[in-house]
């Protein structure tokens, strides 16, 4: 998928067709004052007061048409530059301009502006030669938005689109969006019955018994996978004392995103991050140097106070496991346990069927801690340990925390979307703020090095990300209703569905019998519907012959096989974990 942000050529284009979109809704509600309309990832917007009226979805495609009669037209698009005091005559009655305006720093500073016909707009450009230039675009919805993002402030009309320099280009981001709404994990969710979002708790998803039995299969693999690989599990307070945060900096920098409440005349938080639990368990005891590497594990659950308006199913929730990790080794040890890391996460991503690349991020130029020489150190153990690893990273200049760098894992799902789940970072303060130590070979005390790191990111966004990549269609391994029998005739054959679900009970799937008073076609497309991987249609033949009849998810293809060995298969396509299409 393009980022509209990152290609020149379609940025300028994008940014024209706000400046287009702006113009054609001066046009039709000339009313109309106008704030600001930015390029963003996939496309534009342009926030806009309108009054006492409303744009609606239904509205769009009437400002598509004015906005092609005003390409057709052919107007160029012309470049001035003006004084402040010759700006805030010409905006004189768009309060939204003029506070623009106003916050431009000095009274003689030259502000640009683009003209196009009869539509005049501050901006920095660059942008198009001409409106007929903007041929290929499309309006795709509208929502509220706070002036300036403060709730405070008066509420703004947005509309979001899109412009591509071909017809072509246009069809296949408009066929992509139709196949994400397909896929959209909240559609699904609820479809499938595997979570559900209540208003009595806005932003901390219950999940449903199909759901649990989904969410228990990702953490029992994360828990068998982790112990593989030498990490011990902790479990730490889901609340813990206002002194402990402000130790770890969470107080002063990250207060208006946590819970609070007050016991016994003591400040309590409800952690918004494991972190500090974790250190106070290294903390509990004595560590030598050859203790290190400690791997401490824990499906953690944290909460954090995100705005209403960002909330989104499982994506954005205010509640969520981290699959956590703290790490802590001695210096030696970073490029070997990085290594080992990036192999774990491409198992696990692998596994899955997902692809990634991967960022480093380094030093922000400002407020940041520790020696720029233990930076440059740092930074470059974290890149030779991709290079080892046989990974390339991009670099994400000064995106770094203020305590180290980090590489973050981006996903690929099967749309081309790219999602930020896996990070592994590097902490230079908390094992100083903690007062952290383990005694060295000499018998002196030694500061560890402390790697925090997730895989999932949150079980409940990795499960957002996996019900969209599979569009609810999960492998056989990870379905909540593994096998569904279909027994042809009630009286004739439920015997027989019985006996193949006894079998295939007895090694562990998970099957149901749809021996309803219902057309077999009727039951058989309401399987298809609710995307069970495997169904089994037994009737005469097969009861006969000790078979079953195989239909897989979204295949029109059926097998017939003996019982015993189709038990045989399906354990092994879990057991394996495989993916079959």
């Amino acid at each position: 998928m393009i980022n509209i942000k990152e290609d020149e050529k379609l940025s300028v284009m994008n940014h024209s067709c706000a400046h287009l979109l702006a113009q054609a809704v001066s046009h039709l509600y000339p009313n109309a004052k106008f704030w600001v309309g930015p390029v963003i990832t996939d496309g534009f917007y342009y926030d806009m007061d309108l009054g006492d009226e409303v744009i609606r979805e239904e509205d769009l495609p009437k400002i598509e048409k004015e906005m092609k009669k005003i390409a057709k037209d052919g107007k160029r698009i012309v470049r001035h530059e003006i004084s402040k005091a010759e700006a805030l005559e010409m905006f004189k009655d768009d309060p939204y301009k003029l506070d623009l305006i106003g916050h431009m720093d000095e009274d003689n500073t030259v502000i640009s502006c683009y003209t196009q016909g009869d539509f005049t707009d501050l901006c920095r450009g660059p942008h198009v030669d001409s409106v007929k230039e903007l041929k290929y675009f499309k309006l795709l919805k509208v929502s509220g938005a706070y002036w300036k993002n403060d709730a405070n402030n008066k509420m703004l009309q947005r509309v979001y689109g899109i412009c591509f320099d071909s017809q072509e280009a246009l069809d296949e981001y408009l066929y992509f969006l139709e196949e994400a709404k397909k896929r959209d994990h909240k559609k699904l969710g609820k479809e499938l019955e595997l979570f559900m979002i209540s208003e009595y708790a806005p932003g901390m998803p219950f999940f449903l018994p199909k759901g649990m039995i989904l969410r228990n299969i990702l953490e029992n693999f994360w828990y068998d996978e982790h112990t593989k690989e030498g990490y011990q599990f902790v479990k730490t307070p889901i609340m813990m004392s206002r002194e402990l945060w402000e130790t770890s900096g969470h107080w002063d920098n990250y207060r208006e995103n946590m819970y609070t409440t007050k016991v016994d005349d003591r400040i309590f938080a409800i952690k918004p991050m494991n972190c500090p639990g974790g250190i106070l368990v290294y903390k509990n005891g004595l560590h030598s140097y050859k203790d290190l590497p400690i791997r401490l594990g824990e499906l953690g659950l944290v909460h954090r106070h995100e705005a209403s308006g960002a909330l989104n199913g499982l994506f954005r929730v205010r509640s969520f496991t981290q699959d956590d990790a703290h790490i802590f080794m001695r210096e030696d040890q970073i490029e070997e346990e990085v290594v080992r890391l990036i192999n774990f996460i491409d198992r696990i991503y692998s596994l899955f069927g997902l692809s990634y690349s991967i960022e480093l991020s380094t030093r922000p130029l400002d407020h940041y801690i520790g020696e720029i020489a233990v930076w440059d150190k740092a930074e470059k153990a974290l890149e030779d340990a991709c290079h080892a690893a046989g990974k390339e990273c991009k670099i994400n200049p000064g995106d770094g925390a203020f305590y180290g760098p980090k590489l973050d894992f981006h996903i690929h799902d099967s749309l081309g979307r790219v999602w930020q789940c896996g990070t592994i970072q590097l902490d230079m303060n908390l094992p100083e703020r903690f007062d952290l130590h383990y005694i060295d070979a000499d018998g002196s005390k030694k500061r560890p090095l402390m790697l925090h790191r997730v895989i999932y990111g949150s079980i409940e966004r990795f499960m957002g990300i996996l019900i969209e990549y599979y569009g609810g269609a999960f492998p056989l391994w990870l379905a909540p209703e593994q096998i569904r029998i279909v027994p042809v005739h009630h009286e004739n054959h439920l015997a027989y569905a019985n006996k193949v679900k006894e079998a295939l009970e007895a090694k562990g799937l998970r099957v149901t019998v749809d021996s309803r008073n219902e057309k077999l076609g009727y039951r058989i497309r309401e399987a298809q519907t609710h995307k069970i991987p495997v169904q089994l249609v037994v009737g005469d033949g097969e009861m006969q012959d000790n078979t079953v009849n195989i239909r897989r998810f979204a295949s029109k293809e059926n097998e017939v096989m003996n019982l015993d060995v189709a038990v045989d298969k399906f354990v092994k396509e879990v057991e394996e974990k495989q993916y079959v299409h």
